[in-house]
């Protein structure tokens, strides 16, 4: 098989396992520096014995390329694959199924680790219609956010990945903070041009509930917010350590979500799991339409969809209300209402 292609897919099961940063990288270096070298050049330096000299190359992943330039599916990767064969979560399958493409994702131009063609490969390999790309915006620098210079130029290069027919449709977008009096961190004529608009908040996560929830409201009538981001902002596990839920008057906000037609998230991170199960519910009631998402990083993180879907199955959610759900033309329609 393809040594590049090897590499890669190595890289994507290793994350969809959640495993080390550090395990993922060298899979994902060593396939960038093969990447513009051709199979008969990288032939070459394996009978030579320079492959294993190449920087950003080591002795698990030289052995992937060896097996793969040999015609064998490379045994580590095999041995991913044979324990990735099964859903990422027990329920949710005929939900699951019946989504078509993700409004929330990342790449390394803000604080994800692949770059935008990397996740357009990925996301038509899992299946996906579309995939929008949803990088941070300029006020959260910790994350690399796009400033409006950025962002610009991000759009021709997303727009130059769709000409190149990638199999999926990619969508321009952006994950914008909801700044504290409710506005949108990026200017209004941009956000008019992107695709997709996801509103949420990242900062001041332990506001007064009544002052959140006016920062939220606001958020969420902007005509260019079309989902609600992890509405709490809770962590339940990872890394990251805990974070308790932000206060704030869910109904309010939510009966603001319907009447606006901006679908509320329902994040597919497992350190996540937002909303909580009794505010997927309340939503649920209030009439609001949903969008699960994977606020994927990475390409492996695609297959989070689902544990979203999961949840969203145990709480009886009907798939029409689901957007995610939607075939592009319709979604496209929602987008530009």
């Amino acid at each position: 098989m393809d040594p590049v292609e090897a590499l890669r897919e190595t890289a994507f099961w290793l994350e969809r396992e959640r495993a080390s940063t550090y395990r993922v990288e060298a899979f994902r270096k060593a396939a960038g520096a093969l990447g513009d070298l051709t199979a008969e050049d990288i032939a070459e330096r394996a009978g030579s014995g320079a492959l294993a000299r190449m920087k950003g190359l080591g002795p698990r992943t030289t052995t992937v390329v060896e097996q793969a330039l040999a015609g064998e599916v490379p045994a580590y990767l095999s041995d991913l694959r044979e324990r990735n064969t099964e859903p990422l979560a027990e329920g949710g399958a005929e939900l699951r199924a019946l989504l078509r493409g993700d409004l929330h994702s990342h790449t390394d131009w803000s604080d994800g680790g692949s770059p935008i063609d990397e996740m357009a490969r990925a996301a038509a390999w899992r299946g996906r219609e579309y995939q929008a790309i949803t990088d941070h915006s300029p006020r959260l620098t910790v994350a690399n956010g796009l400033s409006r210079e950025r962002l610009e130029v991000q759009l021709e290069v997303i727009a130059d990945v769709n000409a190149g027919d990638p199999g999926v449709t990619l969508l321009t977008g952006i994950e914008v903070d909801i700044l504290d009096d409710g506005g949108l961190d990026q200017d209004d004529d941009l956000l008019g041009r992107l695709d997709v608009v996801v509103a949420s908040v990242h900062s001041k996560l332990r506001m007064d509930s009544s002052a959140m929830t006016r920062r939220m409201v606001a958020a969420v009538s902007n005509p260019h917010t079309d989902v609600l981001g992890h509405c709490t902002g809770r962590l339940v596990e990872g890394s990251r350590g805990t974070r308790k839920q932000s206060q704030f008057d869910a109904e309010q906000v939510f009966r603001a979500c319907a009447d606006h037609g901006v679908a509320v998230e329902i994040n597919s991170r497992t350190e996540r799991q937002d909303p909580p199960d009794e505010l997927i519910d309340l939503a649920n009631e209030l009439g609001c339409l949903f969008s699960i998402d994977t606020d994927a990083h990475a390409p492996g993180q695609l297959d989070f969809l689902d544990h979203g879907a999961e949840r969203a199955a145990a709480r009886g959610l009907d798939p029409d209300r689901i957007v995610t759900t939607w075939p592009l033309d319709r979604l496209r329609d929602w987008l530009s209402r």
